[in-house]
């Protein structure tokens, strides 16, 4: 057991954000972990809560356990995060990679004091990947936006947290480019969702376009599933605008990162436009050509 006073800047504590840091570079996805636009004292607190919900996300997504297993995880991982949050640490029951998750909660607890971030934030995060494990299908768009509220956008609020930012203003705006990013990534990852059993685009829109999933066990993106997409991808549009004042909301290195995350989920959805959305053909992702591309509109953003 570690007490509060233990949990001090030193060579362990040092070496357990080293630990989150490297599981944060090896699993990049839309987290804007280790960008050299994040400035250096961010970086540390930001991957250990990246690391604290990389490691939960993957409980939830492990098929070779049962249901009952994977909530037993993510039941022991809140209970971690609270002892941590407390000031104090304790052996995961997970039996395996003890010593990476006594990293992960060391660091995360020392980042939660030091940047004051709210735990009902994490618990959010956990929420969510509790509901991976048991809803596959969403019927209405308030549902969906109602995962995305405790799947993404705590996310944003954490970093604005770990920037020094707290305030309603900057956390709906937040909240808003969180969403879209994490609607985008839906989109965008259809076909590898559906082979998982799940499917995110709201049944009703499904039922409005006409869209089968048979159609998806065909690998064929038909005219109706692509009025659907194209209806999914303007209500993302609309949640971009509606946050992109986020970016012009902060100062220094962080506000080059958001207009980048900004810039990069909107120039994901062009491509499945493009593409017509036929991601079983090819999945858009972004290279070092569309890289090129964002770093020259970040130079050239015009505040909203």
């Amino acid at each position: 057991m570690l007490t509060a006073a233990a949990i001090r800047p030193s060579r362990t504590l040092n070496a357990a954000y080293d630990t989150c840091l490297r599981l944060a570079r090896q699993h990049y996805e839309n987290f804007p972990v280790a960008s050299r636009l994040v400035p250096v004292r961010m970086r540390p607190h930001i991957a250990a809560v990246y690391a604290f919900a990389r490691a939960a996300d993957d409980f939830a997504d492990e098929g070779s356990r049962s249901n009952t297993a994977r909530l037993a995880l993510l039941d022991d991982w809140g209970r971690l995060l609270h002892d941590a949050a407390a000031g104090t640490t304790r052996d995961p029951d997970d039996g395996g990679e003890d010593s990476t998750a006594k990293a992960i909660f060391l660091a995360l607890g020392h980042t939660i004091r030091t940047c004051h971030l709210e735990v009902e934030l994490l618990d959010d995060l956990l929420s969510a990947f509790r509901q991976d494990v048991l809803i596959k299908r969403y019927d209405t768009w308030d549902e969906l936006l109602d995962y995305c509220r405790r799947s993404a956008n705590p996310i944003g609020r954490l970093v604005l947290r770990i920037a020094g930012y707290h305030d309603d203003r900057r956390d709906r705006w937040s909240d808003a480019v969180c969403t879209a990013l994490q609607l985008t990534n839906f989109w965008q990852d259809l076909a590898r969702d559906w082979q998982n059993g799940r499917v995110y685009v709201p049944q009703s829109l499904l039922r409005t376009s006409g869209a089968r999933e048979e159609d998806l066990a065909r690998r064929m993106i038909s005219a109706e599933w692509q009025s659907a997409l194209r209806a999914a991808a303007a209500k993302t549009r609309e949640l971009f605008e509606t946050g992109r004042p986020v970016a012009d909301s902060v100062t220094g290195r962080l506000r080059w990162e958001l207009r980048a995350t900004w810039l990069g989920g909107m120039r994901i959805l062009d491509a499945l436009d493009r593409r017509a959305f036929d991601v079983f053909v090819a999945r858009p992702t972004l290279d070092w050509r569309d890289a090129g591309a964002i770093v020259w509109h970040t130079m050239k953003w015009r505040a909203s």
